[in-house]
């Protein structure tokens, strides 16, 4: 039976490179997306043309209520999922922890937390072996930031991406035995959108220098990482968290 993925920010950066590299490896894919239609559709137009299946799902991960209609819409229109990522995440703009505004952590830690755990919640309840599932795997996007904390900059981010490398490792240990496995890929400096929308288009460029191997990453360098511990070559790899930095 061919696996089912339900990706999170499925339509740009890492989101959709790992959308077309799971489609590669035979995965049907769920493209999710919050409001960018246009670049779901382009990934979904992609990934068909080249023999693969595939479906857009809007939602919101912070709304609970779009959170549900989505994993119905998944069920209804591919089957049973086989793997999560969760990978949605918003940054805002750098800023110092003494001018944040309380909006600005609510919104960071509704889409970066809660939405990824209750994605999670709505994954294990069609995957576990608990409710009759046939197992499967989930894949958190996390931050190589959860380590480094981004002072000055973002450390309200950084701080929601150490709550999702703990929220990995808890969630691992709790469904380890119900066929789940469940780990973290965290990402250093990647050439995506994500910057500019953080209002620095250029940062990945201009921090290339501090990492070792003197480059940023690639969306494509991160998929691989993330499609490697969907799939049974991990098969041993649950609680682990994966580091693609170039070394930082």
């Amino acid at each position: 039976m061919q696996p089912i993925v339900l990706i999170t920010g499925g339509s740009r950066g890492i989101g959709a490179a790992t959308a077309l590299l799971a489609a590669q490896k035979g995965y049907a894919v769920a493209v999710n997306y919050a409001r960018n239609s246009l670049a779901a559709d382009e990934v979904v137009r992609q990934i068909r043309a080249n023999g693969g299946t595939a479906i857009t799902v809007q939602a919101d991960v912070a709304v609970e209520s779009q959170v549900l209609a989505m994993f119905d819409r998944v069920d209804a229109k591919l089957g049973p999922l086989s793997s999560l990522v969760n990978n949605a995440g918003i940054v805002d703009v750098a800023c110092r922890v003494d001018a944040m505004a309380v909006e600005r952590l609510q919104r960071m830690f509704t889409t970066n937390i809660v939405g990824s755990f209750v994605c999670a919640r709505e994954a294990v309840k069609r995957m576990s072996t608990r409710y009759g599932g046939a197992g499967g795997t989930i894949v958190n996007v996390s931050s190589a930031a959860a380590r480094i904390g981004s002072p000055g900059q973002y450390v309200d981010y950084a701080a929601s991406k150490g709550a999702m490398d703990t929220f990995t490792m808890g969630l691992a240990k709790e469904v380890a035995a119900e066929g789940i496995r469940v780990n973290g890929v965290r990402p250093g400096i990647i050439d995506t959108d994500i910057h500019a929308s953080g209002g620095e288009p250029d940062r990945a460029q201009r921090l290339a220098a501090q990492v070792p191997m003197q480059r940023p990453g690639t969306a494509l360098e991160v998929a691989q990482a993330i499609v490697w511990l969907m799939g049974n070559e991990s098969g041993y790899a649950t609680g682990s968290l994966v580091d693609v930095t170039g070394g930082r």
